[in-house]
Protein backbone atom coordinates (compact mmCIF):
# COMPACT_ATOMS: atom_id res chain seq x y z
CA UNK A 1 0.00 0.00 0.00
CA UNK A 2 1.16 3.34 -1.13
CA UNK A 3 0.15 5.07 2.40
CA UNK A 4 0.82 9.48 3.08
CA UNK A 5 3.58 9.87 5.86
CA UNK A 6 1.07 11.38 8.46
CA UNK A 7 -1.49 8.12 7.83
CA UNK A 8 1.40 5.48 8.13
CA UNK A 9 2.92 6.85 10.92
CA UNK A 10 -0.24 6.86 12.68
CA UNK A 11 -0.84 2.98 11.78
CA UNK A 12 2.55 2.41 13.18
CA UNK A 13 1.92 3.90 16.14
CA UNK A 14 -1.99 3.04 16.94
CA UNK A 15 -1.40 -1.17 15.85
CA UNK A 16 0.77 -2.09 18.78
CA UNK A 17 -1.84 -0.74 21.70
CA UNK A 18 -4.89 -1.75 19.94
CA UNK A 19 -3.41 -5.24 19.93
CA UNK A 20 -2.61 -5.05 23.64
CA UNK A 21 -6.79 -5.28 24.29
CA UNK A 22 -7.49 -9.21 24.12
CA UNK A 23 -10.88 -8.35 23.35
CA UNK A 24 -9.42 -7.04 20.25
CA UNK A 25 -8.97 -10.08 17.37
CA UNK A 26 -7.92 -7.98 14.54
CA UNK A 27 -7.65 -5.06 13.12
CA UNK A 28 -7.48 -3.90 9.03
CA UNK A 29 -8.85 -1.12 6.95
CA UNK A 30 -11.17 0.00 4.60
CA UNK A 31 -11.57 2.36 2.33
CA UNK A 32 -9.18 4.70 0.02
CA UNK A 33 -5.80 3.03 1.74
CA UNK A 34 -7.00 0.01 1.25
CA UNK A 35 -8.34 0.56 -2.11
CA UNK A 36 -4.95 2.15 -3.20
CA UNK A 37 -6.17 5.61 -4.18
CA UNK A 38 -5.24 7.53 -0.82
CA UNK A 39 -4.23 10.97 -0.54
CA UNK A 40 -2.93 13.45 1.64
CA UNK A 41 -6.84 14.72 2.50
CA UNK A 42 -7.95 10.86 2.94
CA UNK A 43 -9.04 9.41 6.04
CA UNK A 44 -8.00 6.40 7.82
CA UNK A 45 -11.12 3.63 7.92
CA UNK A 46 -10.01 1.84 10.87
CA UNK A 47 -12.15 -1.70 11.58
CA UNK A 48 -11.51 -3.04 15.06
CA UNK A 49 -12.77 -6.50 15.46
CA UNK A 50 -14.12 -7.45 18.60
CA UNK A 51 -14.61 -11.17 20.04
CA UNK A 52 -18.84 -11.67 20.38
CA UNK A 53 -18.60 -12.30 23.93
CA UNK A 54 -17.12 -9.34 24.55
CA UNK A 55 -18.37 -6.77 21.85
CA UNK A 56 -21.13 -5.01 23.74
CA UNK A 57 -18.31 -3.71 26.69
CA UNK A 58 -16.51 -2.88 24.15
CA UNK A 59 -19.39 -0.84 22.64
CA UNK A 60 -19.72 1.00 25.97
CA UNK A 61 -16.35 2.36 26.53
CA UNK A 62 -15.24 3.16 22.70
CA UNK A 63 -14.03 6.66 22.97
CA UNK A 64 -11.56 5.44 26.14
CA UNK A 65 -10.31 2.85 24.79
CA UNK A 66 -9.45 5.07 21.45
CA UNK A 67 -7.94 7.83 23.67
CA UNK A 68 -5.79 5.21 24.99
CA UNK A 69 -4.65 4.21 21.60
CA UNK A 70 -4.44 7.46 19.95
CA UNK A 71 -4.06 10.93 20.57
CA UNK A 72 -8.01 11.80 20.87
CA UNK A 73 -8.96 15.69 20.04
CA UNK A 74 -12.52 14.77 18.98
CA UNK A 75 -14.84 11.88 18.62
CA UNK A 76 -18.50 11.01 18.19
CA UNK A 77 -20.98 8.15 17.31
CA UNK A 78 -21.95 7.80 13.61
CA UNK A 79 -25.52 7.55 13.98
CA UNK A 80 -26.24 10.45 11.67
CA UNK A 81 -24.64 8.14 8.85
CA UNK A 82 -26.37 5.19 9.53
CA UNK A 83 -23.65 3.14 11.15
CA UNK A 84 -24.14 3.60 15.06
CA UNK A 85 -20.77 0.93 15.27
CA UNK A 86 -19.16 3.98 14.26
CA UNK A 87 -16.50 6.47 16.05
CA UNK A 88 -15.72 9.44 13.91
CA UNK A 89 -12.50 11.06 15.02
CA UNK A 90 -9.61 13.70 14.86
CA UNK A 91 -6.91 12.50 16.13
CA UNK A 92 -3.69 14.66 16.50
CA UNK A 93 -1.85 17.20 16.09
CA UNK A 94 -1.62 17.41 13.07
CA UNK A 95 -4.93 17.05 12.72
CA UNK A 96 -6.03 13.44 10.97
CA UNK A 97 -9.42 12.30 10.39
CA UNK A 98 -9.79 8.82 11.31
CA UNK A 99 -13.35 6.64 11.45
CA UNK A 100 -13.13 3.36 14.01
CA UNK A 101 -15.40 1.10 13.09
CA UNK A 102 -15.82 -1.44 15.66
CA UNK A 103 -17.64 -4.96 14.36
CA UNK A 104 -18.14 -7.96 15.68
CA UNK A 105 -15.90 -11.09 14.67
CA UNK A 106 -18.59 -13.04 13.26
CA UNK A 107 -19.52 -9.73 11.16
CA UNK A 108 -16.29 -8.52 9.84
CA UNK A 109 -17.04 -10.24 6.88
CA UNK A 110 -19.96 -8.62 5.61
CA UNK A 111 -18.78 -5.64 3.08
CA UNK A 112 -19.42 -3.67 0.32
CA UNK A 113 -15.80 -3.39 -0.52
CA UNK A 114 -12.46 -5.53 0.07
CA UNK A 115 -10.49 -5.16 2.77
CA UNK A 116 -6.76 -4.69 3.77
CA UNK A 117 -6.05 -7.25 7.19
CA UNK A 118 -3.42 -5.60 9.60
CA UNK A 119 -3.33 -7.90 12.00
CA UNK A 120 -5.56 -11.10 12.53
CA UNK A 121 -5.00 -12.86 16.16
CA UNK A 122 -5.97 -16.30 15.16
CA UNK A 123 -5.60 -16.22 11.20
CA UNK A 124 -9.31 -16.58 10.82
CA UNK A 125 -10.40 -13.13 9.13
CA UNK A 126 -8.52 -13.43 6.17
CA UNK A 127 -10.44 -17.35 5.89
CA UNK A 128 -13.44 -15.82 6.49
CA UNK A 129 -13.00 -12.56 3.79
CA UNK A 130 -11.82 -15.69 1.41
CA UNK A 131 -15.05 -17.50 1.79
CA UNK A 132 -17.64 -14.50 1.47
CA UNK A 133 -17.16 -11.77 -1.24
CA UNK A 134 -17.82 -8.33 -1.11
CA UNK A 135 -21.42 -7.74 -1.98
CA UNK A 136 -21.87 -3.68 -3.89
CA UNK A 137 -25.29 -2.26 -3.76
CA UNK A 138 -27.23 -1.27 -6.21
CA UNK A 139 -29.58 1.53 -6.27
CA UNK A 140 -33.05 0.81 -5.65
CA UNK A 141 -34.28 2.39 -8.60
CA UNK A 142 -38.05 1.41 -7.40
CA UNK A 143 -37.93 3.03 -4.38
CA UNK A 144 -36.62 6.76 -6.40
CA UNK A 145 -38.88 5.98 -8.54
CA UNK A 146 -41.95 6.16 -6.33
CA UNK A 147 -40.41 9.12 -4.45
CA UNK A 148 -38.49 11.43 -7.17
CA UNK A 149 -41.52 13.53 -8.60
CA UNK A 150 -42.88 14.06 -4.91
CA UNK A 151 -39.40 15.24 -4.30
CA UNK A 152 -39.77 17.28 -7.28
CA UNK A 153 -43.06 18.94 -6.27
CA UNK A 154 -41.86 19.83 -2.76
CA UNK A 155 -38.18 20.94 -4.26
CA UNK A 156 -40.77 23.68 -6.58
CA UNK A 157 -42.68 25.03 -3.57
CA UNK A 158 -39.53 26.04 -2.36
CA UNK A 159 -38.84 27.73 -5.34
CA UNK A 160 -42.06 29.37 -5.18
CA UNK A 161 -41.79 30.31 -1.64
CA UNK A 162 -38.22 32.20 -2.61
CA UNK A 163 -36.54 29.90 -0.02
CA UNK A 164 -33.34 29.59 -1.44
CA UNK A 165 -31.44 28.13 0.71
CA UNK A 166 -33.17 25.26 1.64
CA UNK A 167 -33.74 24.84 -2.18
CA UNK A 168 -29.95 24.66 -2.87
CA UNK A 169 -29.63 21.83 0.03
CA UNK A 170 -32.78 20.36 -1.58
CA UNK A 171 -30.85 20.08 -5.32
CA UNK A 172 -27.69 18.63 -2.86
CA UNK A 173 -30.22 15.73 -1.51
CA UNK A 174 -30.88 15.09 -4.81
CA UNK A 175 -27.27 14.79 -5.66
CA UNK A 176 -26.63 12.32 -3.01
CA UNK A 177 -29.34 10.27 -2.90
CA UNK A 178 -30.66 9.82 -6.94
CA UNK A 179 -28.32 11.59 -9.24
CA UNK A 180 -24.82 10.80 -7.24
CA UNK A 181 -26.07 6.57 -7.23
CA UNK A 182 -27.05 6.79 -10.81
CA UNK A 183 -24.42 7.87 -12.09
CA UNK A 184 -22.13 5.91 -9.73
CA UNK A 185 -23.78 3.10 -11.44
CA UNK A 186 -23.62 3.84 -15.27
CA UNK A 187 -19.46 3.11 -15.08
CA UNK A 188 -19.94 0.39 -12.30
CA UNK A 189 -18.62 1.92 -9.42
CA UNK A 190 -20.18 1.43 -5.67
CA UNK A 191 -22.48 3.83 -5.24
CA UNK A 192 -21.96 6.56 -2.61
CA UNK A 193 -23.59 9.72 -3.18
CA UNK A 194 -21.17 11.80 -4.86
CA UNK A 195 -18.53 10.84 -2.94
CA UNK A 196 -15.44 10.31 -5.86
CA UNK A 197 -17.68 11.34 -8.52
CA UNK A 198 -15.42 13.48 -9.99
CA UNK A 199 -12.29 10.88 -10.71
CA UNK A 200 -14.44 8.00 -10.97
CA UNK A 201 -17.68 9.31 -13.30
CA UNK A 202 -15.98 12.00 -15.04
CA UNK A 203 -18.30 12.18 -17.92
CA UNK A 204 -21.27 12.28 -15.78
CA UNK A 205 -19.30 14.87 -13.20
CA UNK A 206 -19.52 17.23 -16.07
CA UNK A 207 -23.01 16.92 -16.95
CA UNK A 208 -24.33 17.12 -13.11
CA UNK A 209 -22.79 20.79 -13.24
CA UNK A 210 -25.79 21.69 -14.57
CA UNK A 211 -27.66 20.73 -11.30
CA UNK A 212 -25.77 23.52 -9.60
CA UNK A 213 -26.95 26.73 -8.67
CA UNK A 214 -26.20 30.58 -7.60
CA UNK A 215 -28.56 32.08 -4.94
CA UNK A 216 -31.14 33.37 -8.10
CA UNK A 217 -35.06 31.67 -8.95
CA UNK A 218 -34.42 31.84 -12.50
CA UNK A 219 -30.91 29.59 -11.56
CA UNK A 220 -32.38 27.68 -9.37
CA UNK A 221 -35.55 26.43 -11.31
CA UNK A 222 -33.28 25.93 -14.15
CA UNK A 223 -31.04 23.34 -11.77
CA UNK A 224 -34.01 21.53 -11.17
CA UNK A 225 -35.16 20.89 -14.34
CA UNK A 226 -31.32 19.61 -15.36
CA UNK A 227 -31.99 17.16 -12.13
CA UNK A 228 -35.15 15.95 -14.00
CA UNK A 229 -33.31 15.48 -17.30
CA UNK A 230 -30.98 13.88 -15.92
CA UNK A 231 -32.91 11.23 -14.00
CA UNK A 232 -35.01 10.65 -17.04
CA UNK A 233 -32.07 9.88 -19.18
CA UNK A 234 -29.81 8.03 -16.52
CA UNK A 235 -32.97 5.78 -15.34
CA UNK A 236 -34.06 5.07 -19.12
CA UNK A 237 -30.19 3.64 -19.65
CA UNK A 238 -30.66 1.76 -17.19
CA UNK A 239 -33.14 -0.59 -19.12
CA UNK A 240 -34.37 -1.86 -15.65
CA UNK A 241 -38.01 -2.74 -15.45
CA UNK A 242 -39.77 -0.86 -13.54
CA UNK A 243 -43.25 0.91 -12.32
CA UNK A 244 -42.58 3.92 -13.41
CA UNK A 245 -45.31 7.48 -11.65
CA UNK A 246 -45.98 8.42 -14.94
CA UNK A 247 -49.21 10.51 -13.95
CA UNK A 248 -46.94 11.69 -10.63
CA UNK A 249 -44.45 12.82 -13.38
CA UNK A 250 -46.35 14.86 -15.41
CA UNK A 251 -48.15 16.43 -12.77
CA UNK A 252 -44.90 17.50 -11.04
CA UNK A 253 -42.93 18.11 -14.16
CA UNK A 254 -45.76 20.80 -14.70
CA UNK A 255 -45.94 22.46 -11.57
CA UNK A 256 -42.64 23.09 -11.44
CA UNK A 257 -42.60 25.03 -15.40
CA UNK A 258 -45.73 26.70 -13.51
CA UNK A 259 -43.89 27.89 -10.71
CA UNK A 260 -40.58 29.07 -12.77
CA UNK A 261 -43.23 31.13 -15.16
CA UNK A 262 -44.43 32.78 -12.02
CA UNK A 263 -41.17 33.27 -11.01
CA UNK A 264 -39.72 35.08 -14.68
Amino acid sequence: MDVPTLHSRFLVDVLPRIRQDTRVTGVALAGSIAGGHSDIYSDVDLIVVIDDDAFDSVMKERLTLIGSWAALVAGFTGEHVGEPRLIITLIGPPLLHVDFKFVRTSDFAERIEDREILWDRDGGLGDSLAEHPPTTPAPDLQWIEDRFWVWVHYGATKLGRGELFEFIGFLGYLREAVLGPLAAARVGATPRGVRHLESVAPDETRDLRATLCGYDRQDAGQALLACVKLYRRWLNDTGAVIERRRHAEGLAVQYLHDVIGRAS
